[in-house]
């Protein structure tokens, strides 16, 4: 329980109506999930405007309203405080009622487009192995010490995430590493939050469904940073063009990651292989379990990001080398058939091409790479083409599938990225709706050391059609297919 004038520190009100002493007992912004002594929050969403849903609320038993416009009736006994930004006003009202946890914790924020998922998992393990009890916030899983959580969202609703960090903090947490989506910046989620430092991994085509413009893609991503308080570092990839673009407007402390050039941060790729990659990082050589060129980025922001942290250069370096990549991030599955499979969550043009071009460096002789790969219904439509243009050239064999189809025919969302494949590069590829089929076929393909992929999952359990999660997870598949292939 708090008084309403109390979580209300900090939000921006614009004029109300009632007793601002009265108890909270919850707080919410859906009003199904409103009960007596609730605050609902109404929120303007993409799909939505909670709005429409004040009466219902106050019906549930909501104490008080928090809305940018008065509605057309006051509720008796009911407060009501208008707000210039409700989706704003949540995230700050949310710290409050949960005590403002992220201000006991030092609470990292790793955004980009790829490699997010990575950086933070990476982070959570280092500083639980160096013997700190941290906490996860990922598109994975949620982890607080050790233990699980489903993740929902790559970025929680604020209410879900500051109850999440009231938890850590409760348990001793001292270290939080979350992802922070381009939609929850936008969306106002991480408002009210105290960061300690930022990470950029990268930033390619995607979300565009949601952004409308690649350049307001880069203005969330850049919000973040320029949120960022005094105290904070502001971590960037230097390499990638439009990291100084992040580091423009931040308050935070400006340090920079590379592999090309100078930085604060360096490192130079001296080995890579299937088995590994061996790195100069900062003058101290060190080899380490993860691959391809992307990983090389993604342990260097983690070393940047742990200096930044207090810890020791040759710690850092000592326990990184023995880590290993999230599930479901170029994760291999054992084949009995002595084919290279992997499954990764490739899911924008970009990561793929990362992803493929890895494996083609890998390439010792006449080994095939044989590609399954599909494209998220009810999403940027535009990359779809790109995608599959980019599978079928670093490919010697492509089979379009399904992916989440979600509201879409499947048959549709392929046909779209049939036209990014020429003529002549159509007679390598095999059209394949059914996902589970597709990969089976794959795997009927595929050769002693060839080399498969199945990417666009990764973590994954589910195959989202007409808004029913069925069970599906590629690893589980591709690893039954690759046993039924090899007997």
């Amino acid at each position: 329980m708090a008084e309403l004038k109390d979580i209300l520190y900090g939000v921006n009100i614009t004029s109300s109506v009632g007793d601002m002493n009265v108890e909270v007992a919850g707080v919410c912004f859906d009003s199904r999930q409103v009960r007596k002594g609730s605050l609902f929050v109404a929120v303007k969403g993409t799909q939505t405007d909670g709005h429409q849903f004040i009466s219902k609320a106050v019906q549930q038993g909501a104490i008080a309203i928090v809305c940018e416009n008065f509605p057309d009736t006051l509720h008796e006994k009911i407060t009501c405080v208008t707000v210039k930004d409700s989706a704003r006003a949540l995230g700050i009202i949310a710290a409050n009622f949960f005590g403002a946890p992220s201000q006991k914790l030092k609470l990292v924020g790793v955004t980009g487009t790829n490699g997010k998922t990575t950086v933070a998992t990476l982070l959570y393990r280092l500083f639980t192995q160096m013997g700190h009890k941290a906490g996860l916030i990922s598109t994975v899983e949620y982890r607080i010490g050790d233990k699980t959580l489903p993740a929902t969202h790559t970025t929680p609703d604020p209410v879900q995430l500051n109850y999440l960090l009231r938890q850590m903090a409760d348990e001793g947490c001292t270290h939080v590493f979350m992802e922070v989506s381009s939609h929850a910046v936008v969306q106002q989620r991480i408002a009210g939050l105290n960061f300690t430092g930022g990470i950029f991994t990268n930033i390619s085509h995607d979300h565009l469904d949601f952004h409308k413009t690649f350049e307001n893609y880069i203005k969330a991503k850049k919000k973040f940073f320029d949120e960022l308080p005094a105290g904070a570092f502001a971590l960037v990839n230097a390499d990638d063009r439009r990291g100084m673009i992040m580091l423009q407007n931040t308050r935070g402390t400006k340090k920079t990651f590379s592999l090309k050039k100078p930085s604060d941060f360096k490192a130079r790729i001296l080995t890579n292989t299937i088995d590994g990659l061996e790195m100069d990082i900062d003058g101290r050589i060190v080899w380490f379990k993860l691959i391809g060129d992307f990983n090389a980025y993604n342990l260097l922001a983690v070393y940047g990001a742990a200096l930044m942290l207090g810890q020791q250069p040759e710690e850092v370096l000592r326990v990184l080398s023995d880590a290993s990549g999230a599930r479901g991030r170029f994760e291999r599955v054992p084949s009995p058939a002595k084919i290279t499979a992997i499954v990764d969550y490739a899911h924008t043009p970009d990561a793929l091409k990362n992803v493929l071009e890895t494996i083609r460096a890998f390439r010792t002789g006449n080994e095939q790479i044989i590609t399954v790969v599909g494209c998220g219904g009810n999403r940027d439509r535009s990359k779809r083409p790109l995608m599959a243009s980019i599978a079928v050239k670093l490919s010697d064999k492509l089979v379009l599938t399904s992916d989440n189809p979600r509201d879409e025919d499947p048959m549709d969302i392929i046909r779209e990225m049939q036209a990014g494949i020429t003529p002549t590069e159509a007679r390598k590829t095999l059209v394949i709706p059914d996902r589970e089929e597709a990969i089976k076929t794959a795997c009927l393909m595929a050769k002693e050391n060839d080399i498969l992929l199945v990417a666009g999952k990764g973590h994954e359990t589910y195959q989202e059609i007409k808004g029913v999660k069925h069970p599906f997870d590629d690893r589980e598949v591709l690893q039954r297919m690759l046993a039924l292939v090899a007997n």
